[in-house]
């Protein structure tokens, strides 16, 4: 196939297209294929189920209740960490009103602002409390809404999903229905790998952060060896964004500059173990996307969905990678996200 310019603007059309899709039919989308990759979750745990002579819709809601149960107890263990670093709050803000003093006397002294202009200057950026309570308000039923919509399409992805399997096989043409089932299986596996994958790392995370924190008497240890370990849901930003934080804030607690470089050691003690040990054992070659795909796909999931397409971007282009293997005119583009071999290029 000669490449043209006609055929590489009917591709940039196409994608043009596509994300534009995928912006404006967000808030239908977000709800719809996070339900669908926590079902993949629970496939196994269903066909389980249903094995022990369950009804499907019994199997279904089981599925249900395990996914709230884990969600109450993750939400129960952030809420009381929480609490203890409310505590903290004021120590942070007497150090904010010390930096934000300074900043004003700099300003003063080199730009002849005085404090009053200062202060008239912010006045016109900061929003109204009415404006702030609307917003929040608005998040949070939002985020009820969602959440909701998540548990239904998950219940529903579970119960008709042979349903759904027999629609895609219809759809594909009779000689090709085995490599189909095939692809089917293997995108929804690489799902389940991801998202068990991610939980398992997520856990040794809590307890090597722990152990490092509390040796260290970082206050609130616990707190922030959870933030690390949650915010390895952002490859790469995540972990070094949780560790930041734990030093600035034991800087604004007065820690020494061998606690603060020991909070330093910890993380990149962590990163090693997490990247040469961990990762290759939990994730598996599956899920693996080069570094160049996955920064991309996280900077667009972020773009076209916020923080959900940052959560979505990984599982959605590992099963786009597995779909593009299976084709013979995309298998170049599913080469082009798999990870780097070790052969030398040519």
């Amino acid at each position: 196939m000669r490449i043209t310019t006609t055929s590489i603007t009917k591709i940039l059309l196409v994608l043009f297209l596509l994300i534009s899709g995928l912006y404006f039919a967000k808030s239908f989308l977000i709800p719809l294929f996070i339900g669908g990759v926590f079902a993949t979750l629970f496939w196994p745990v269903c066909r389980w189920l249903e094995l022990k002579n369950i009804s499907r819709g019994l199997s279904a809601f089981a599925c249900l209740l395990i996914m709230l149960s884990v969600v109450a107890v993750i939400g129960t263990l952030l809420g009381w960490q929480i609490s203890e670093f409310a505590k903290d709050i004021d120590l942070i803000q007497q150090k904010s009103n010390e930096v934000i003093k300074n900043v004003q006397a700099f300003m003063f002294e080199h730009l002849g602002l005085s404090v009053e202009e200062q202060t008239e200057i912010l006045k016109n950026e900061k929003p109204s409390v009415a404006g702030v309570f609307q917003l929040v308000v608005a998040s949070l039923t939002q985020v009820v809404t969602n959440f909701i919509l998540v548990m239904a399409y998950i219940f529903l992805f579970l119960y008709f999903r042979n349903h759904i399997r027999q629609f895609i096989l219809k759809l594909t043409a009779p000689s090709q229905r085995s490599e189909m089932d095939e692809v089917i299986f293997s995108v929804s596996h690489v799902s389940q790998q991801y998202l068990v994958g991610l939980a398992k790392m997520i856990g040794c995370l809590w307890i090597m952060y722990g152990i490092g924190f509390s040796l260290l008497g970082v206050h609130n240890a616990f707190f922030y060896a959870i933030l690390c370990g949650l915010l390895e849901i952002i490859p790469f930003i995540g972990n070094m964004t949780g560790t930041t934080i734990t030093v600035l804030v034991a800087a604004v607690h007065g820690s020494s500059p061998a606690v603060l470089g020991g909070i330093i050691l910890t993380y990149g003690i962590v990163q090693f173990i997490q990247g040469w040990v961990l990762e290759p054992f939990i994730l598996g070659h599956e899920v693996k996307i080069n570094p160049l795909i996955t920064i991309i796909a996280l900077v667009l999931g972020s773009l076209i969905w916020g923080i959900p397409g940052i959560f979505l971007a990984l599982p959605l282009m590992a099963m786009f990678k597995i779909v593009c293997d299976h084709i013979e005119s995309l298998k170049p583009i599913g080469f082009l996200i798999g990870q780097v071999g070790s052969k030398k290029a040519k």
